[in-house]
């Protein structure tokens, strides 16, 4: 269906036209904080790179040796050599993990000492591994409108500091054989959307810095990320979701911790088929309620890929023999403005229960308040798109319409910062609060970075970094962090290049009090079913599910650890030149 906004690229819209899935623009969410914690990596004999492994019913990769020169404690203790290694103050040799409040913590690794083979791979030498953290722009109008909308006081600067707090942190903990992770700031010279100044960006990093990788990107368009994969420059969370087939032809160059799109498209197609198709909408408002589901579906459709990504989506929900009664697509939220009584409208005249919804968090806004104004309540059904399934944008919509909302979410079991997480972590180890509000986007890709390091060994190269990852054992799910693997391990189609896994259900609590993703207390949460219980591809349960009243164990906020999750207390290291 041919999308509703206007395509002039003259209009005030077109500053948003290209709207994306905002799995990593800069504002508060945890994505995947603090569980990136890559254990027994193996690589091939003498540090030579493998191609992806084998893996066992449960995910682990077998076959494969550690890189030389890598000594991980559990391979230390399978040949009774744990007692005679001095593994540092770093490790706690009674658990061989390392001594971070950390669930899971990583595990141990042998301190290095020799020669690390110098210059490996552009942007490594003997002492360091150049590392590029790309900033926004401190004045990007698409980031500062997205800001205003919650209360996001983030600055370039803070965003910096934070990155290198954690590094520093990282570093005292993670074996890198005898290099420094060597951080150098970039900043953006175009907004987040702009693919000209991305790809200048790109070229600049590429040829003048050096790089071994770069963290972070404009995450509203592929450029960037094309640009570095061109100049075999490695990066991670530095573009918007892609299908898979677009990273395994960049491979080895371009990471992502969350899902990709054709994966979260299987997932929330499952979700539909098994849970909600041939029931009845008893989440909806006295006009929809108990009727037989009709369902409806608005999305974004800023993109031709944006497009066929959604055919794609219809055509799994297809397999499950559900059909749509309608289907709306949209530009952006600013061009939604105009059009979102005619969208609402169209969905109440074609009798739809229950309106599925994928695309920016700031649309609902506008969808909502035109729908109450027609009287109009149906079953809103969140579809996995990033930011839409936080608190801090929920309590921007029309709260009579949103608490007949629920969905798949990729997100966790939200848990109090004064019990864990990236702003938990950096308090203990510095005694300060981080610098940047978001400081649960900026872990991941940094924890990433060094997991893979030390199980990566001296011999440090873009296909020994895809190596390890591939090899190294699936990170299993808890109800406060999600499942993480990459490579092939028979979860999805293809070469993984992407990190999550699996989705849990939530439901729109609007009476519940607490505080949002950045601490500001207000009414309305999201409610995770059982506790924050995870499913993989294929484990959806069939039947209707049991959300809002008929909910059994619900959970809108951890305050102390959940039961089975242990997190061991330690005294921090001396920080780095600290």
């Amino acid at each position: 269906m041919k999308a509703m906004g206007p395509e002039d690229p003259g209009t005030s819209s077109s500053a948003l036209r290209k709207w994306g899935p905002l799995a990593a623009i800069g504002v508060v969410v945890a994505v995947v904080a603090g569980i990136l914690v890559l254990g027994s990596s193996s690589g091939g004999e003498d540090g030579e790179a493998l191609d992806a492994p084998a893996t066992t019913t449960a995910g682990r990769p077998t076959g494969a040796q550690l890189p030389e020169g890598v000594v991980s404690f559990s391979s230390a203790k399978e040949k009774g050599e744990e007692g005679s290694i001095d593994w540092g103050e770093r490790c706690d040799t009674s658990t061989g993990r390392l001594a971070l409040p950390l669930s899971p913590p990583p595990e141990c690794f042998k301190p290095f000492t020799g020669d690390n083979g110098g210059a490996t791979e552009t942007g490594v030498t003997a002492d360091s591994i150049k590392v590029v953290v790309y900033l926004p722009q401190a004045n990007d109008p698409i980031l500062s409108f997205i800001y205003k909308q919650i209360g996001n006081t983030d600055t370039p600067d803070k965003i910096w500091a934070t990155y290198q707090g954690f590094s520093d942190l990282f570093s005292t903990y993670y074996e890198t054989y005898g290099r420094k992770v060597e951080l150098v700031r970039y900043d953006a010279t175009g907004n987040i959307q702009d693919p000209v100044a991305a790809t200048s960006d790109a070229e600049t990093i590429a040829r003048d810095v050096k790089p071994y990788a770069v963290l972070g990107g404009p995450n509203l368009t592929e450029a960037f990320a094309d640009t570095l994969a061109a100049n075999e420059v490695m990066c991670i969370s530095c573009s918007p979701g892609q299908p898979n087939d677009w990273y395994e032809e960049r491979g080895p160059y371009v990471w992502d911790i969350a899902k990709n799109t054709d994966q979260n498209s299987i997932m929330v197609a499952e979700y539909v088929g098994k849970r909600l198709a041939g029931g009845k909408a008893q989440y909806g408002g006295d006009a929809v309620k108990d009727q037989a589901r009709k369902l409806g579906l608005v999305y974004l459709a800023a993109t031709p890929k944006a497009q066929e990504l959604n055919d794609k989506f219809v055509e799994r929900l297809a397999d499950y023999g559900v059909e749509l009664t309608e289907q709306v697509s949209y530009t952006d939220p600013i061009a939604l403005s105009g059009q979102a009584r005619d969208v609402m409208a169209r969905m109440k005249s074609k009798g739809v229960t229950t309106v599925l919804f994928t695309g920016d968090p700031l649309a609902p806004q506008t969808l909502t308040q035109n729908a109450t104004e027609q009287d109009y309540f149906p079953e809103w059904v969140i579809m996995g798109t990033a930011l839409v399934d936080t608190t801090i944008f929920a309590r921007t919509y029309d709260q009579e319409q949103w608490k007949h909302a629920f969905g798949p979410s990729n997100l966790f079991a939200r848990i109090s910062p004064d019990v864990a997480g990236a702003g938990y972590l950096y308090r203990w180890y510095y005694g300060t609060p981080p610098p940047a509000q978001q400081s649960a986007l900026v872990t991941p890709s940094l924890q990433l970075l060094y997991g893979v390091l030390q199980g990566a060994g001296p011999k440090v190269t873009h296909d020994q970094f895809r190596a390890i990852i591939f090899n190294s054992p699936i990170i299993a799910s808890t109800v406060i962090s999600p499942q993480i693997s990459w490579g092939d391990r028979g979860i999805w189609p293809g070469t993984d290049y992407a990190g999550l896994d699996d989705q849990t259900e939530v439901w729109w609590d609007a009476t519940a009090t607490g505080q949002d993703e950045i601490g500001v207390d207000g009414t309305g949460m999201w409610s995770y079913a059982e506790g924050g219980k995870r499913y993989l591809p294929g484990q959806w349960p069939k039947g209707e599910p049991q959300l809002f009243g008929k909910a059994k164990n619900s959970v809108t906020l951890y305050t102390t650890l959940p039961p089975g999750i242990t997190l061991p207390q330690y005294t921090p290291l001396k920080p780095a030149g600290g």
